[in-house]
């Protein structure tokens, strides 16, 4: 895989189900645009902190398998093995489900038999694409993020060129309710949620550990880009009342400005994202089932025999598939944002004690208080989810304990002569 590959694996990673639907529950939350495209900027910046810091990681511990390997390596192989199971079930499993649900809804179907049958078979796709043919997968994905790109950014052209004549004159900004600003910071962060995917194939990335970190940085920085010029045509081409709490305010917004046939366009951008989004999960998220087994904590028949984890790609699908029947949009969303982010803290905070340790003498782009905002930051988003989304706290312990015992098992097990 080449840096262009992993620089699109990121951006179609990242691009997935929360930036076209946040705005329009921020704007009902915030009540003034200017409030919700800070968000949009902080989120970006938290989740540049956190590709900075992963890339010092990638260029120290040159594995593939993300959060997994990292905590694995810089902390005891109990807490990798936690992240191991966080990273395929919150980190891939759960967004692959989710994104394939909200593919199903664009298309105009319900959370009901036939719609989870549509998202299925979107899971099933990806999952034929990357189980058989590796780099047949990987060329295809680049054709169709370069796409979605240039139509986004398409949009977004269109959208800033018409604002002027359609965004209503600026007011005073309306008073900011700090509550409601956390809460759609939470939102945000998922969105942004992805920056990290290239960690998880590094050993596949010509250049290994450095070419990592330009990919994470440099995806993460487009995205933002992206994000927030996007996410400015969506709350100034109609008037708030309009856009308030709409869970399609792209779609809402595209009408706005180009019609119905500007709303049927941006919808089909809308599909391709997220059938990007579902393809590049499931090409990344085996990855860490692989390294798990290579150390023994898994079954070794998922380590690949060819240039394909066809087997533990089938088992991302199945476990991705199951929660596609068994759980809704909401509960996936809700346990998707507090595991990753407090893992991500976590692999950071495994970045400084690498360095306290003097275990490594790789340094972060912007110095040591990039890692430290970032740990901060991150707990702080974590911790406002546990208030507004308590069950989300339940489904991390039981996978903690998953995680232990998956550990505990793997240290016992008699060591092959």
């Amino acid at each position: 895989m080449n840096t262009k590959s992993a620089v699109f694996l990121v951006v179609a990673t990242m691009i997935g189900v929360g930036v076209f639907t946040t705005s329009g529950y921020a704007l009902k939350d915030l009540g003034d645009p200017r409030w919700v495209l800070l968000a949009w900027v902080l989120g970006g910046g938290q989740a540049l902190l956190g590709a900075l810091s992963y890339g010092a990681l990638a260029r120290a511990i040159g594995r593939s398998g993300g959060e997994y390997v990292y905590l694995r390596e810089a902390l005891h192989p109990a807490a990798g093995a936690v992240a191991g199971w966080v990273s395929f079930l919150a980190g891939f499993a759960a967004p692959i489900a989710a994104s394939a649900l909200t593919l199903s809804a664009y298309l105009g179907f319900a959370e009901d038999i036939r719609g989870k049958a549509v998202a299925s078979a979107a899971v099933l796709g990806a999952g034929l694409l990357h189980g058989l043919k590796a780099k047949a997968g990987v060329a295809l994905q680049d054709v169709a993020v370069g796409g979605k790109l240039v139509a986004l950014f398409a949009f977004v052209g269109l959208g800033l060129f018409s604002l002027p004549s359609l965004a209503p004159a600026a007011a005073a900004a309306a008073p900011l309710d700090v509550g409601a600003f956390a809460v759609t910071l939470v939102w945000v962060s998922f969105s942004y949620s992805g920056w990290n995917a290239a960690a998880y194939v590094t050993a596949e990335v010509s250049g290994g550990g450095h070419k990592v970190e330009r990919a994470l940085v440099g995806g993460t920085v487009l995205v933002t880009v992206l994000y927030v010029a996007l996410n400015a045509v969506f709350v100034y081409a109609a008037p708030v009342s309009t856009l308030a709490g709409q869970a399609d305010i792209g779609a809402v917004a595209a009408g706005a400005l180009a019609g119905p046939a500007g709303r049927l366009a941006l919808t089909g951008i809308v599909v391709v994202a997220l059938l990007t989004s579902v393809s590049s999960m499931v090409l990344a998220g085996p990855r860490v089932l692989v390294e798990m087994a290579k150390d023994r904590a898994l079954p070794a028949a998922l380590v690949p025999q060819g240039e394909s984890p066809t087997v533990a790609v089938v088992m991302q699908v199945g476990v991705s598939l199951v929660l596609c029947w068994v759980s809704s949009l909401r509960e996936l969303l809700s346990m998707v944002g507090f595991l990753l982010g407090l893992c991500a803290a976590a692999t950071v905070a495994g970045l400084l004690w690498l360095q306290r340790q003097k275990r490594t003498t790789e340094k972060v782009w912007g110095g040591s208080l990039v890692p430290w905002t970032f740990v901060g930051s991150t707990l702080l988003i974590s911790g406002f989810l546990v208030v507004k989304e308590p069950q989300a706290l339940v489904v991390g312990v039981v996978l903690v304990l998953a995680g232990i015992l998956s550990h505990v098992w793997h240290a016992r097990r008699p060591t092959p002569s």
